[in-house]
């Protein structure tokens, strides 16, 4: 399979080297990224009351220091696919003062353990990530 040469590019590659099979739906988590604990909540009210169909979770990241809304939805994690839902959520996101910090695919999915690291996620790293 080729992917192009960004980001969301390697991390599929690097998904598939490790024997992921991409063709089938997985659990994909977003990231999205607030300095404050009122914007998060407001846009996780948001995020809760609109039609997008996956789970959420918020919690103060003490690395970054920032509240993190992690969307996870279960899809086929194709590129343009993956690059729309970012676009999307970055958008979303920013409308509270926030912004996207990419995506991961979580451990003990069915293939993947020998993909993650030791903090049983990986993700792509946005231009103002710290982790």
């Amino acid at each position: 399979m080729q992917f192009p040469d960004d980001d969301n590019g390697k991390m599929l590659a690097a998904m598939a080297e490790a024997g992921i099979d991409l063709t089938k739906e997985l659990d994909v988590d977003f990231f999205l990224v607030f300095d404050d604990q009122r914007d998060a909540e407001t846009a996780l009210e948001e995020l809760t009351n609109s039609d997008l169909e996956g789970e959420l979770e918020l919690n103060l990241n003490d690395e970054l220091g920032k509240w993190e809304i992690i969307v996870c939805l279960n899809m086929v994690p194709e590129y343009d696919t993956l690059v729309e839902q970012e676009v999307m959520l970055n958008d979303f996101a920013a409308e509270f003062g926030g912004m996207t910090d990419g995506w991961g695919v979580m451990q003990h999915q069915d293939g993947d353990d020998e993909f993650m690291d030791d903090d049983d996620h990986d993700h792509v790293h946005g231009e103002h990530c710290n982790h």
